[in-house]
């Protein structure tokens, strides 16, 4: 594991934008496992900025999304599709042909979850994933659990998450409980992996998903087994991390 720590959110935005456009820039076709939040939304603004000047071309990439809501067509403006396209696909020059979410509207979990796991093996597995962290150490959608989900697999969503994610609606019982989530098959066998954090409240999740043990309670964790894994995480979000780290 590579720890690199920034100075604050924009610190960390750019440090991990340059990294993506560098795999990019190395490899056009490169397949990306992106994430939704507030945390990416600066590394996406600094993509778009280089891609409006001309430094990085995403028309051959490929992009395969962590997860998103059950119950949300991809025209709600609440889902993560929307989310996507409005924070940074629709400003870039990425293919929509090459742009992969679960889909929200099917409701046979069982057909979803095996078409998902299709897409992301027939473009051969994923080169770079960005992941966030939440307060409870979850990665994509993957919450605590008493063992780790391989393939992607219909989630219910756990308290604390569905308290994090209410700022995004009008009010806490508008959060789906429900979301489609890549597995952590998918996440382990991406060639590279890219966790941000920001913030003193994910401090307490990057120390016990760091150097506490591997266990599918702090499920970010896994982690720790990956063979390239590189976590930017600003200063409040490392705060508790043991000083030799």
């Amino acid at each position: 594991m590579r720890l690199i720590c920034a100075k604050n959110y924009q610190d960390m935005s750019r440090k991990a934008a340059n990294l993506i456009s560098a795999q990019v820039i190395l490899c056009p076709e490169s397949v990306l496992g992106l994430a939704t939040g507030s945390t990416p939304i600066g590394i996406y603004r600094q993509l778009i900025s280089w891609y409006e000047k001309g430094d990085v071309d995403f028309s051959k990439a490929v992009s395969i999304n962590l997860d998103e809501y059950c119950g949300l067509s991809p025209r709600d403006t609440q889902s993560y599709s929307c989310f996507m396209h409005q924070n940074f696909f629709d400003h870039i020059n990425i293919d929509p042909r090459r742009v992969y979410l679960p889909d929200g509207m099917q409701t046979n979990s069982t057909l979803e979850c095996a078409r998902y796991d299709r897409v992301i093996a027939d473009n051969g597995g994923i080169d770079l994933q960005l992941l966030g962290i939440g307060r409870n150490a979850h990665i994509g959608f993957n919450e605590p659990d008493s063992c780790f989900a391989c393939g992607t697999h219909q989630v219910t969503l756990t308290e604390s998450t569905i308290a994090a994610n209410t700022r995004f609606f009008e009010n806490e019982a508008q959060v789906p409980r429900q979301a489609y989530s890549m597995g952590m098959q998918a996440i382990m066998q991406a060639k590279r992996v890219l966790l941000i954090a920001s913030g003193a409240d994910k401090a307490e999740a990057i120390r016990n998903s760091f150097f506490g043990p591997v266990t599918p309670q702090v499920p970010a964790s896994i982690l720790q087994l990956h063979r390239d894994v590189i976590v930017i995480a600003d200063e409040a979000a490392l705060a508790d991390c043991p000083a030799e780290a």
